[in-house]
């Protein structure tokens, strides 16, 4: 059997860091067990769905290297929806119903009034067909509920809950078709998911409701349930849900400069027994994943940890990687020399600029800039070769008696303008012998 999952959001927003999370998952299952992982635009919602959000949705999946085999979208499936929910009515699995929403809400208040759960109580299966005919007459049009069997406990085992039950007497019988013909989310999904081949639903664990519904779909529809997983919900820092996670997106992400396969790698192990590590090669996480080692507990979410595990994935990254990001002229080399000290891809420019100049030149003491004079000139005596700072500092350490700080600070800062930095070994073979010089002297003046 080929493994295959699938993606389904609705096109109509762009996606979040629970979105992500979700997509992010279910192709590294189907890819480490060498399936397929579809994207599938629940698109159904025609007043709302659009195809900026469609083309949206594509590229940030493009952008973090979630590819999927191949795509379909909802709104493309209408006849198809039309078809098996036509083969559900004449089996008796669907019916009409026509209270009006203050009607259904009513309803609910009674029955949490008298200490019972708010389900519906299926007043439209005692219609008649008289009064069928008179509720239309007064203009009601139906809404289409689907039946569940409440001779039928529901179960599965979950790939991370475990074994789940379902009485289905204590669910209300879903409305799947709302008075205007347009659909709801749980039997096109249903359809789908039959006709696709989905082998595996990996979901949030606020769909485990659905599910249990969804399931006797299945069976109505003369179909095997795929596997299910639903995976604890993230939360903040806080340890709550926040509204923030739901506007984390990846324009957010790239405007932060965070790489891709940080969000991975952060994504990837949250919520599992496995430490979150600066793991660059997406393949070595997708060949550990594994549903088992997640838990129920809520997944913490937490920005200054993907922050700092940028950082460490950054110091990670090769030239090859990154070449085509890199400002004009950087060298393999010069990236080596910068790359420990950023933070993000975005200090690049910065630190390109200190090689490449200008630098503001620092103030110095009237005994440093008398120093850094004495540099200039030592400087200009010797040899240039990629150890020039080594052999440079050595010579000054002899002649001048400085060490430590007072030796190796103000040469940084009349180089580079700056008090930190990247190792000055590797930085002042890229400033170049005539850069250096001219530095010194400013610096000196």
């Amino acid at each position: 059997m080929t493994i295959k999952t699938r993606f389904a959001p609705s096109p109509t927003g762009h996606l979040h860091v629970g979105n992500i999370r979700t997509a992010l998952h279910n192709w590294m299952f189907a890819k480490k067990h060498g399936g397929e992982f579809l994207l599938r635009l629940d698109d159904t919602d025609e007043a709302r769905s659009k195809e900026e959000y469609v083309t949206a949705i594509r590229a940030d999946l493009g952008w973090l290297g979630i590819n999927p085999d191949s795509e379909e979208r909802q709104s493309a499936r209408f006849d198809r929806y039309e078809e098996r929910f036509e083969e559900l009515k004449a089996a008796g699995h669907v019916y009409p119903a026509y209270e009006t929403a203050q009607e259904l809400d009513l309803k609910r208040k009674v029955q949490l009034s008298r200490g019972k759960p708010p389900t519906y109580d299926r007043g439209a299966l005692e219609l008649t067909e008289a009064d069928i005919a008179g509720l239309e007459a007064a203009g009601r049009k139906a809404h289409w509920r689907f039946k569940l069997d409440h001779d039928t406990p529901i179960t599965w085992t979950d790939l991370i809950r475990g074994d789940q039950h379902f009485d289905p007497a204590l669910l209300s019988d879903p409305v799947i078709r709302r008075e205007d013909g347009s659909w709801l989310y749980m039997l096109p999904s249903t359809i789908d998911d039959i006709d696709m081949g989905i082998t595996h639903v990996v979901r949030g664990e606020d769909h485990v409701a659905n599910t249990a519904v969804q399931i006797q779909m299945f069976h109505a529809l003369g179909a095997d349930t795929p596997d299910f997983a639903h995976e604890a919900l993230l939360v903040g820092t806080e340890g709550k849900l926040s509204k923030r996670l739901g506007s984390l997106g990846v324009g957010g992400f790239r405007e932060r400069n965070i790489e891709p396969q940080s969000i991975i790698a952060l994504l990837a192990r949250i919520g599992t027994s496995d430490p979150v590590e600066p793991i660059a090669d997406i393949m070595t996480l997708v060949d550990g994943f594994d549903f088992s080692r997640f838990g129920r507990a809520p997944a913490r979410f937490d920005d200054d940890e993907l922050a700092q595990l940028n950082q460490k994935i950054v110091h990670l990254l090769d030239y090859s990687a990154v070449k085509d990001r890199l400002p004009d002229g950087m060298t393999a080399t010069a990236w080596e020399a910068i790359r420990p000290n950023l933070h993000d891809m975005g200090e690049l420019d910065h630190w390109w600029q200190v090689v490449t100049g200008p630098v503001t030149t620092c103030e110095l003491t009237a005994d440093d800039r008398e120093f850094v004079n004495q540099a200039h000139d030592a400087l200009n005596d010797l040899p240039w070769s990629e150890t020039i700072w080594k052999e440079w500092t050595t010579a000054l350490k002899q002649s001048t008696g400085r060490k430590g700080k007072p030796l190796f600070m103000p040469l940084r800062q009349a180089l580079t303008g700056l008090d930190h930095g990247p190792d000055m070994g590797a930085l002042l073979p890229l400033i170049g012998r005539d850069a250096a010089l001219e530095r010194l002297q400013n610096a000196s003046a």
